[in-house]
């Protein structure tokens, strides 16, 4: 709390602030997504910065610390473990930047809050900080501060003046402070008329930049935990084999980020220093496709009845599949990798739309879904998928015209006609279900329950649309999994056709994980 008599920022005030920024980056992050034009699009710059800061909020939401150092070191770990992406490892080092200056203090004073601003500014060459008489100013002269750096960014980058933009992560710094003045004033009313209602820089539209025939490369980062890990040498050495290199932390945790052409090679090496944390690589032209496959879907025109569509799904090809069904928002999720109750609201609160229908797509995701309705002011209606058909039917009967009452209804009664294969291999010895399953076999789930066992692919799935009665049928949809083979494909098609010649099989590529082959059946 801020006050003449306590003109400083404790504990819970900085978490108060931390909080706010969230609230407003959630609101907004958006927008910040729709700014990335630079010719590395490693993914998306607002998504990045939201998914780090809420990394770094996790750590602090169960302190109670009254101590403005301990509420920075533990957002300063978290930011650094949830750091995504060049925008999100350079938001890590502002917090870690931060949480150094404020180091064993108890409290910050006006000039000493404006010095850890700069500090802050200092580690990952930001200029964000001004100093002021207050709390709220020292504040607000950081908002304006990153305002005025934002609109100066297209003289320094050649890609942003050409584009007539500014930078996205820069925006999406001010932002974040932003966020913070918003909930430093709502606690200091004598200031309440400098609340705002929007950024105040206004987005603009994604611009098209071209793919160079070679591609952009794959976005790789991940942490090195181990003892005396060397920076210097680590990022020397992954220079050498890729570009927009991060090398920051400390000696017993190191996060890095690089975009290149050989990501084994960097896991390799990476390897030998430490024991590799949260792998992930990304190909960077599928991104930037779809970055501009967005930006086309995000110029249409809203529906007429004011209803907005977030489906959880994972894989490349069934996040195509949705979106081509016109699904607003995607949260990427599914078997052994359930997205958070967070990761769902924030994608219903991107939307425009006051109304949602939330398609889980999985059985675990179902109870993490409805949590949802009770955090936001928006009316959503969770529709209780079990899997990737079931939802693909849903979209389908969706229609933009009619209410959503009506919809709801039909989607569901689409649920009901569908039933579901799930095609994959036994992780263990088990009995389930009068079932004898050995590691290895390759099984068999109609409707989430486990059917059947085998060798073959071919054999069980023909054994479980014999169970579902195939001749009540006419259509199978076969949802290609990221490790099936062609060959597997193929023998997959010719065993169902010659065995229920009858069906009509439609192959769809899915890039599912876990699951070679995911069948609808309709």
């Amino acid at each position: 709390m801020v006050s003449e008599r306590n003109p400083g920022v404790d504990g819970p005030l900085f978490k108060r602030a931390l909080l706010g920024s969230l609230s407003w980056l959630s609101a907004n992050h958006e927008e910040v997504n729709r700014l990335n034009v630079f010719p590395v699009p490693d993914g998306d710059t607002g998504t990045n910065m939201l998914l780090t800061l809420q990394s770094a909020v996790e750590d602090i939401k169960e302190s109670d610390a009254a101590e403005v150092s301990k509420i920075a070191k533990l957002a300063s770990h978290g930011s650094l473990m949830g750091a995504r992406g060049n925008s999100g490892v350079i938001l890590s080092q502002i917090f870690r930047g931060f949480a150094r200056a404020v180091e064993g203090k108890s409290s910050l004073t006006p000039a000493e809050l404006a010095g850890a601003f700069e500090e802050a500014a200092n580690a990952a060459y930001r200029a964000a900080a001004s100093p002021g008489a207050t709390v709220p100013r020292v504040i607000a002269a950081a908002a304006d501060g990153a305002r005025t750096a934002v609109l100066q960014t297209p003289s320094q980058l050649q890609i942003l003046r050409d584009a007539g933009v500014v930078d996205a992560g820069g925006f999406g710094l001010q932002v974040i402070l932003e966020g913070m003045l918003k909930t430093i004033e709502e606690v200091e009313p004598s200031n309440g008329g400098l609340i705002m209602s929007k950024p105040s820089t206004p987005p603009a539209s994604q611009v098209s930049v071209a793919l160079p025939e070679e591609g952009w490369g794959y976005c790789t980062e991940f942490l090195i935990e181990g003892s005396d890990l060397d920076l210097g040498v680590i990022k020397n050495q992954i220079e050498a084999l890729g570009n927009s290199v991060l090398v920051v932390g400390e000696p017993e945790l190191v996060k890095v980020h690089v975009h290149t052409d050989d990501p084994t090679r960097v896991i390799a090496l990476a390897g030998r220093h430490g024991k590799l944390l949260r792998l992930n690589v990304g190909d960077m032209s599928t991104q930037h496709r779809r970055i501009l496959e967005d930006e086309g879907q995000a110029a249409e025109a809203p529906r007429p009845n004011g209803v907005g569509l977030v489906a959880v799904v994972a894989g490349r090809g069934l996040v195509d599949i949705f979106r081509g069904l016109g699904v607003d928002a995607i949260v990427e999720g599914g078997q052994t990798m359930n997205p958070s109750t967070q990761d769902m609201l924030t994608a219903i609160e991107s939307l425009t739309y006051d109304e949602v229908v939330l398609l889980p797509n999985n059985k675990n995701v179902i109870l993490a879904a409805k949590q949802v309705v009770g955090l936001t002011k928006k009316k959503v209606h969770v529709l209780e998928t079990h899997s990737v058909p079931q939802g693909v039917a849903a979209v389908v009967a969706f229609r933009a015209d009619r209410p959503g009452s009506e919809n709801l209804s039909a989607m569901k009664a689409e649920i009901d006609r569908v039933h579901t294969i799930e095609v994959t291999h036994a992780v263990r010895d088990t009995r389930s279900n009068g079932l004898k399953v050995k590691k290895g076999d390759v099984i068999g789930l109609i409707n989430d329950k486990l059917e059947f066992a085998g060798t073959d692919y071919g054999e069980v799935v023909n054994k479980a649309l014999g169970k579902l009665g195939a001749e009540s049928f006419e259509l199978v949809t076969v949802y290609r999994g990221k490790d099936a083979t062609d060959d597997e494909l193929k023998k997959l098609e010719s065993d169902i056709r010659s065995t229920h010649p009858g069906l009509e099989v439609e192959v769809q590529q899915g890039g599912q994980q876990h699951y070679p082959f995911i069948l609808s059946v309709e």
